[in-house]
């Protein structure tokens, strides 16, 4: 029996479906496939409307929807096979996935019935691409490629133009830079990649007017490619976890003749001791090309130890036992500056101090210059300590606000308020309670419980003296 597509006249088509949606959806199929051609189509949706048009109507073809089990099949086949006239019949699943079945007397595979009235290919079924459509394929992934590898370069070359990270001024920071780079390498491809394929088929494969009334070819997932583009990602994660274990072994890296630093941290100066020469400073100075093994704590609560140029971090734990280490070997001499990256109060944000990096011949020589400043006066002696243990970060010394009284014109004085309401001198004997003991005497207006009360054991009796012969020097 001869196609419908190939037979002259107006053909009938009866669509029987309860389901508005299949009626709709195959008489658009239909007005798409044989645009061009003759035809009449009618849909019912019931099982008498339907046995009355194939009476008195006489289509040529008809489709009934299999899932609709308000349709007699049996009744319709019965009456279909008893019949003599000519007449073609197609059962249509939407439940299953691809299962069309033609009758005219005869079955049909899906493949064949996509043959027989030219339907859009069923689900699964894929035809072996002709030479003329693998040439054009290869075509478009070539451009594709092309603009992948162009625009992957652009992208990195724009990521170090812009200069991403600062200036790499340690020996630390360079297999640290050297995975970053690798990483805006991937990161400019990954990109690239998703940007030149979404581009390209926006550009290249978008629906033209002349298209508007077709639909998309149906592709399914491919289970190989998920597989692919599952072990890849894994496998580069794993290779960047391997490279970021060498360079963390290449940061922690130990030289015998590393100088040693103390860093203290407190609420809000950092204080850098160097035992071998009995110097305590707040800048960090430090030789060049020499490594500098950093021992950090914290006086109250947790800081964080970053100076962006040296590229590593290290928090400041309080604790006498939770002393942490980092080593430091900065390449570039100049000013730096150290920076807590730790949220640890009001005001964290101007928690800085200077980083020096200098010449070994200036390091000695400000060593010396340190050691002669300790055997000066006691007021001279006061202020280097009140500025290296954090004193100055609280108290200002020229009359301005800030979280405790100004040391400006307070010694001496008859009449200074108490948070009770009494009122004191303010002499040797009451700054060294403040000191040690602030809680006990709460100026009028300042909060209890700010400063820390363990001075005493990181002060001298000597240096208390001394840092109350320099507040008696500021009238």
């Amino acid at each position: 029996m001869m196609g419908l597509q190939q037979m002259d006249g107006v053909r009938k088509v009866l669509i029987a479906s309860a389901n508005p949606l299949f009626g709709r959806g195959l008489e658009r199929l239909i007005h798409q496939q044989w645009r061009g051609r003759q035809f009449e189509i009618r849909v019912v949706g019931t099982m008498e409307e339907t046995l009355t048009l194939l009476e008195s109507w006489l289509p040529d073809l008809v489709i009934l929807d299999y899932d609709d089990r308000s349709l007699d099949r049996k009744r319709f086949m019965d009456l279909f096979v008893s019949s003599q006239r000519t007449m073609q019949v197609m059962l249509v699943s939407l439940q299953e996935s691809g299962s069309v079945v033609v009758y005219d007397r005869r079955v049909l595979t899906p493949s064949q019935a996509e043959d027989w009235l030219l339907l859009s290919e069923p689900s699964g079924f894929q035809p072996s691409p002709s030479g003329k459509e693998r040439t054009s394929s290869m075509k478009h992934l070539a451009i594709v490629a092309s603009l992948v590898v162009i625009l992957t370069l652009a992208t990195n070359y724009l990521l170090n133009t812009v200069q991403v990270l600062p200036l790499q001024a340690s020996v630390q920071a360079q297999p640290i830079d050297r995975l970053f780079n690798l990483q805006f390498m991937l990161i400019a491809f990954f990109f690239s990649l998703i940007v030149a394929f979404m581009g390209y088929s926006v550009v290249v494969f978008r629906q033209r007017a002349r298209d508007e009334d077709e639909e998309g070819a149906y592709i399914k997932g491919s289970t190989g490619l998920e597989v692919v583009w599952t072990i890849i990602p894994i496998g580069i994660v794993i290779y960047l976890s391997y490279l970021g274990s060498l360079a963390l072994a290449e940061t922690r890296r130990i030289d015998p003749q590393a100088i040693e630093v103390k860093v203290v941290a407190g609420q809000w100066f950092w204080r850098f001791e160097y035992p071998q020469y009995g110097i305590t400073s707040n800048t960090l100075y430090l030789p060049v090309n020499r490594q500098a093994h950093l021992r950090l704590t914290s006086l109250d609560v947790i800081h964080s130890f970053w100076v962006p140029e040296f590229r590593v971090k290290q928090d400041a734990l309080p604790g006498a036992n939770l002393e942490r280490e980092l080593r430091v070997t900065p390449t570039m001499m100049g000013q730096f500056k150290v920076r807590c990256a730790e949220l640890c109060g009001t005001s964290h944000a101007y928690m800085e101090s200077p980083v020096v990096v200098v010449s070994q011949a200036d390091f000695e020589a400000w060593v010396g210059e340190q050691l002669q400043a300790i055997g000066a006066d006691p007021a001279t002696r006061g202020a280097k300590w009140a500025q290296t243990n954090g004193c100055l970060s609280c108290h200002s010394v020229d009359g301005s606000p800030g979280v405790g009284p100004t040391w400006k014109g307070l010694y001496g004085r008859t009449d200074h308020e108490l948070a009770d309401g009494s009122r004191v001198t303010v002499d040797e004997n009451y700054l060294r309670v403040a000191i040690l003991n602030p809680n006990a005497q709460v100026v009028k207006g300042y909060p209890s419980n700010v400063m820390p009360g363990n001075y005493q054991a990181l002060l001298s009796d000597q240096q208390i003296n001394d840092i109350i012969e320099y507040i008696k020097t500021l009238r």
